[in-house]
């Protein structure tokens, strides 16, 4: 093989998988391994396998300057280190996105206690009315949790198609991850759903307990 039409042909000795080289972001692409001898660099990038007693820096640079000393170690990683760095940026906008994540569900949360509360407000006449004519107070409560149930539906449908819209430009902050994965999309709809239905228990629990006397008395 000749890939620069520069060089004399190569001879193909063993194939390898392709490699992430300029990130975990990057997709997976073909690279060809050289000999060193035979397409020298500036520079070059040396691996060093340890133990559980991993040597220290200043004994892996003394390593280097005893096999040359005109070679001058740069900066040395470990490779935990190296992948640190290299997920700093996603990760910081993963925590951000998390943080607002996690002021939107309690805004969320609040919404819902407010107005499931509103609503078993304005029905208490009618709520007393279903009590005097023989309904029970799981009926109230099942009644008042349907209602929430139902308006978090509608949320969580709208969400979705939201999320789906703009998983394209999410993409580029996920690593192994797909935007489309159905598992996220089915646990985050479960997880909302459930604190929806536990937002709306203390509305509904405060209606399934109304006296019918006052509430057919009030206004």
């Amino acid at each position: 093989m000749n890939p620069d039409q520069s060089r004399d042909w190569r001879t193909v000795v063993g194939i390898v998988e392709k490699i992430r080289y300029s990130g975990l972001a990057d997709a997976s692409d073909a690279q060809i391994y050289t000999p060193f001898a035979q397409t020298p660099f500036l520079w070059t990038y040396l691996m060093v396998r340890t133990g559980p007693a991993a040597p220290g820096v200043g004994a892996i640079r003394s390593a280097i300057e005893s096999a040359n000393a005109a070679l001058n170690a740069g900066q040395v990683q470990s490779m935990d280190e190296l992948v640190f760095a290299s997920v700093a940026q996603p990760r910081f906008q993963t925590v951000l996105l998390t943080c607002f994540a996690g002021i939107a569900l309690a805004l969320a949360i609040i919404g819902i206690y407010g107005v499931i509360s509103y609503s078993v407000a304005q029905r208490t006449h009618e709520i007393g009315v279903r009590m005097a004519i023989g309904a029970q107070r799981f009926h109230v409560l099942r009644m008042v949790l349907a209602h929430g149930s139902r308006l978090a539906a509608f949320g969580i449908a709208a969400g979705v198609l939201l999320a789906l819209a703009a998983s394209r430009f999410l993409a580029s902050m996920l690593f192994e991850v797909k935007t489309t994965d159905p598992k996220t999309f089915i646990a985050v709809s479960v997880l909302l759903g459930g604190v929806a239905v536990a937002a709306s228990y203390i509305p509904a629990r405060r209606a399934a307990r109304v006296d019918p006397v006052v509430a057919l008395r009030y206004e």
